[in-house]
């Protein structure tokens, strides 16, 4: 049985932040399978998502990134979490947690 499922929307910006906060400076492709290996394949992001993505954060200021050289010697982009990007990851674990108590209230039972 497939148990990966689709990253709930507007968690996307929350788990890049906190995969940076959590492992440093990454490439796309690390983002990407820190996420699919920390969540045991239930989440998968897909490079059409990401980038874009990355891009908007880039474009924000909540991460800055420089070119540099993989442990493939492949030349490949570096995102590293800004002070500004740390103070977004609380915005958006704050605003995660209160919609999931929301959701919580309508699922649990009475």
């Amino acid at each position: 049985m497939d148990m990966r499922t689709e990253i709930p929307p507007g968690s996307l910006n929350l788990l890049i932040l906190r995969s940076l906060a959590r492992m440093g400076s990454m490439h796309g492709y690390g983002i990407a399978l820190f996420i699919q290996q920390t969540t045991e394949d239930v989440l998968h992001v897909e490079e059409g998502t990401l980038y874009p993505a990355l891009q908007r954060i880039l474009l924000k200021g909540w991460v800055q990134a420089e070119w540099r050289v993989t442990e493939n010697n492949r030349r490949a982009r570096y995102y590293t979490l800004t002070p500004e990007g740390r103070k977004q990851l609380k915005v958006e674990i704050r605003q995660f947690e209160l919609v999931m108590g929301a959701i919580r209230q309508v699922i649990e039972p009475a």
